[in-house]
């Protein structure tokens, strides 16, 4: 009797294993996932980004994941831990934070991009000048938090040099990105603001002025970009590199960056 139950369970088992063994040979095999590097970008610089990260998966495979943020909060993220694999950031005050706490690979910091400041109303505002803007001639000026988001330092350090800080300071409205500054904008819910130029050339707001270096020496808007330390420093080497290659300048100067001078 238990011999018979034995043999019973014996056929069961090699039933199962081979049936087990058919599925196997007809199943799809499992193929390991693509890599995928973090990289931490400017808000300024998504579009751009976006646009060259699926550039660099279609030639490499490698797919490129972005935080987008401001620079500010993106240097705090890094310095506190955060996964990241590449850092590129709107100023170097930022990345300098980065690079002090030791979390930057030697070597690897570079100037990449350049872009100028616009001021800009809403899409429906009757013409606004410059000038009535630095005269305070408005009740709401939005732009990145003055102490710290990049675009935010650069729009105060100019109405200081205009002398219209102290004027316009009641009126300002911070906001923690460029982006979020562009869109109080076009939604009108202020009068005017402080952005990118390549942040004005997306939208449909009304330029009032560009404020370049050539113009304003202390308006050199650079953009560096790093290896963050850690183990997928070579692949993001290779994306760094990539990000200065002939295809990926087409797109930034498509979107209105400009290319920091070669180092």
């Amino acid at each position: 009797m238990r011999q018979g139950v034995r043999a019973a369970a014996t056929k069961v088992v090699q039933g199962l294993l081979a049936t087990i063994t058919v599925l196997a040979a007809f199943s799809t095999p499992v193929t390991a996932q693509p890599p995928v590097l973090v990289v931490s970008v400017a808000a300024s610089v998504n579009d751009a980004l976006d646009e060259i990260g699926r550039l660099y998966r279609a030639a490499t495979g490698v797919t490129v994941a972005l935080n987008v943020g401001g620079s500010n909060t993106l240097a705090r993220q890094i310095v506190e831990g955060a996964k990241a694999s590449l850092f590129l950031s709107a100023d170097e005050a930022q990345m300098d934070l980065v690079e002090k706490a030791g979390r930057i690979a030697g070597g690897t910091r570079t100037k990449l991009l350049t872009n100028e400041l616009a001021i800009v109303s809403p899409p429906s505002s009757k013409d606004l000048t410059l000038a009535q803007v630095l005269e305070g001639r408005i009740s709401r000026l939005a732009m990145g938090e003055p102490a710290a988001v990049p675009a935010g330092v650069y729009g105060r350090k100019f109405l200081e040099h205009q002398g219209a800080w102290d004027r316009l300071k009641p009126k300002v409205i911070p906001f923690p990105t460029v982006r979020a500054v562009l869109s109080a904008v076009e939604n009108g819910r202020v009068d005017a603001g402080i952005v990118y130029r390549t942040d004005a050339m997306t939208s449909r707001v009304k330029v009032i002025a560009t404020m370049s270096a050539k113009q304003h020496s202390y308006l050199d808007i650079c953009y560096p970009a790093a290896v963050i330390a850690g183990p997928a420093e070579a692949d993001a080497k290779k994306f760094l590199e990539f990000l200065k290659s002939a295809q990926a300048r087409a797109v930034f100067e498509k979107r209105g960056f400009g290319m920091a001078a070669p180092q």
